[in-house]
């Protein structure tokens, strides 16, 4: 596993983007070879779609053989709230792109049938091959999508229901008022998440420093689910140094001597 450790979330964001501009432009892809990407809502990827967007107006990065899947979605919140995660991808990517409708991939929590919708959805991500790179973000309890602590590691998509610790976390984008919030969602599995050829995670913060501690130096555990990156082979993780704070100086310092020659975010361009 890798551990980028950036200055600030701008930079941080910077790196994330360029990162995914490269694997895009590197893999060349076609109608007939498309390229899968495993996409992420919140807070934490705000910077990277930003900086992902300037990418493909400045002609560095196309999306027009693009498909992608989202981690999750709230089961029984309207399409069109301003909350729902499909509105979110739309309002703060996919809209400023030139991606095509029928390759965006986002779980329907207003399915009739959850349970049909879940398995479905694995199926599709089947039939194109499956997921080049996954991309994510954490929460402060370690978990990545809805999979929240207990959750197993092996799971698939599901419906999972919210604990109360990210009901509150979420409220934030409900005005505060956690009875807002919707308490189920459908979310991909940490084993779908492990499936993808490649995983990036973004952690940004203080509030993620025990999360990223666990992962940089805990045992793989279902109650910080981020710790199952551990077990792929292409995980990376890039941080700011606030989500750095939990971690040892021998840590810190091995990571940061590691990497030292792959910080600049304009590199992974040329």
């Amino acid at each position: 596993m890798r551990l980028i450790i950036e200055p600030d979330y701008d930079l941080l964001s910077k790196w994330a983007a360029n990162y995914v501009a490269a694997k895009i432009t590197k893999a060349n892809p076609s109608a007939q070879k498309p390229f899968v990407l495993g996409l992420p809502t919140g807070s934490s990827p705000l910077g990277m779609y930003k900086n992902l967007i300037e990418l493909y107006k400045a002609g560095k990065v196309s999306f027009e053989h693009i498909i992608t899947f989202n981690m999750d979605e709230y089961v029984a919140l309207p399409q069109n709230h301003p909350q729902s995660y499909y509105t979110f991808m739309w309002e703060n990517f996919f809209s400023h792109i030139n991606i095509k409708k029928e390759n965006v991939h986002i779980l329907n929590g207003n399915a009739p049938d959850l349970e049909k919708e879940c398995a479905e959805y694995e199926e599709e991500m089947k039939k194109v091959g499956g997921i080049d790179l996954f991309l994510g973000g954490i929460g402060p309890d370690g978990h990545i999508a809805f999979n929240e602590p207990g959750s197993s590691l092996s799971s698939r998509t599901r419906i999972k229901t919210l604990t109360t610790d990210t009901i509150i976390a979420n409220s934030r984008f409900f005005d505060n008022d956690v009875n807002k919030v919707p308490k189920t969602a459908v979310t991909v599995g940490v084993g779908t998440v492990l499936d993808a050829k490649e995983v990036l995670i973004m952690v940004n913060g203080h509030n993620k420093a025990r999360a990223l501690q666990q992962v940089a130096e805990g045992a793989i555990n279902q109650m910080w689910t981020i710790t199952a990156l551990q077990l792929h082979p292409k995980g990376i993780i890039v941080a700011d140094e606030a989500a750095c704070a939990e971690l040892t100086v021998g840590v810190y310092k091995y990571f940061k001597d590691i990497e030292k020659d792959n910080l600049n975010p304009d590199s992974l361009l040329k």
